[in-house]
């Protein structure tokens, strides 16, 4: 079966980003050697690539850890019913855990909350009481279960990112697509985060010893404060500039300047798109992501406002499910301002 090999130093790491991207198999055991450890993973996943570690096949044993859902332990206190309206995937974030329950659930939400914490060993368990909203893009969070520790540190791919995750959203989810695009950034290049947060996109660029600057902008100030604490606690001070306000006011004075644009906020980075076209330098790559049922809706949308300009796509990806048939999109394309002669012979009908 499918796993991944990784040196006895990183393993970890790795382990706990896999947990919480839920790409760890559960059913079989973690085993190692003298130097490496060999991780189980789910057949249906896609891993980025990694440095130091690589897909194999291998025989692993099949575990007899108990329960092996944590809906297992639900079910002598719930009605059976119940069960198949529980959601039995959760965002695991530092030591707190994040549920969705149905509201046909709500009476059981702190039975349920107890389960999650023992299942998963960790400090804290909320439910969520709203969507993300508002233009400093938190939720509503209840305790269920555990302490009320809402700030964390969370781990993944070597980076640590301090967050509260009562004030600044973050999904661990995203943790694959982090590092897919901090590994695009080559030597010297200058990358825009639009949309930053408590910073992962900027910690896992800075990580990767590349960018001479990254500049990780958020409206909302709790946020910047944690982009300014993770510069420091992953020692990436002299690479990230935190910037707080509006990122086009931001962008105002600003034209031709970043190699690499990132713009993770798919409901609406659409209404962007403008600003980052003008403060992209010629040649440069725009990681553009937008909810969507298929690839053509934000590619055209990405293509239409580019004009006159040419756009190469360089790379398609489902990042993750948001609801049946639509899907968080993420689009890499490279946006040429100056034509190059092969390319002026093409929109001229010439074939080079």
């Amino acid at each position: 079966m499918k796993g991944l090999k990784v040196p006895k130093r990183m393993a970890n790491d790795i382990i706990k980003m896999l947990v919480a991207g839920s790409l760890l198999n559960r059913d079989y055991r973690i085993s190692r050697d003298h130097e490496h450890v060999y991780i189980p993973l789910r057949e249906d996943v896609r891993i980025p690539e990694i440095d130091g570690a690589e897909i194999v096949d291998r025989e692993f044993k099949e575990s007899k850890r108990s329960p092996a859902r944590f809906t297992d332990i639900l079910k002598s206190k719930i009605p059976e019913d119940a069960l198949a309206s529980i959601r039995r995937s959760f965002d695991i974030i530092g030591d707190t855990v994040i549920l969705e329950i149905p509201e046909e659930l709500q009476d059981y939400r702190f039975i349920i909350g107890e389960a999650a914490l023992e299942f998963t060993g960790r400090k804290a368990v909320y439910m969520k009481r709203s969507g993300v909203k508002g233009v400093t893009r938190t939720r509503e969070l209840e305790l269920i279960a555990g302490s009320a520790l809402s700030e964390t540190i969370h781990q993944e791919y070597g980076s640590r990112i301090k967050v509260d995750i009562k004030d600044v959203y973050f999904s661990p989810r995203l943790a694959n697509e982090r590092e897919t695009v901090a590994a695009q950034v080559k030597d010297g290049e200058v990358v825009l985060d639009m949309f930053a947060g408590a910073g992962p996109f900027a910690i896992a660029v800075a990580r990767h010893g590349r960018a001479s600057r990254v500049y990780a902008v958020d409206i909302n100030p709790a946020a910047v404060r944690y982009i300014e604490e993770n510069a420091r606690l992953n020692h990436a001070e002299d690479v990230i500039v935190a910037v707080e306000g509006d990122v086009r006011e931001f962008l105002r004075d600003r034209e031709c300047f970043a190699d690499h644009i990132i713009m993770n906020l798919p409901g609406s980075a659409c209404e962007f798109l403008d600003d980052a076209i003008r403060a992209l330098r010629d040649g440069g790559v725009i990681h553009y992501y937008e909810f969507a049922r298929d690839f053509k809706t934000p590619v055209n949308r990405l293509k239409e406002a580019a004009k006159p300009f040419h756009v190469d796509v360089l790379d398609m990806r489902r990042v993750k499910s948001r609801s049946p048939g639509v899907w968080h999109m993420g689009i890499d394309a490279r946006i040429r301002k100056t034509p190059s002669s092969d390319t002026e012979k093409n929109e001229k009908g010439i074939t080079p």
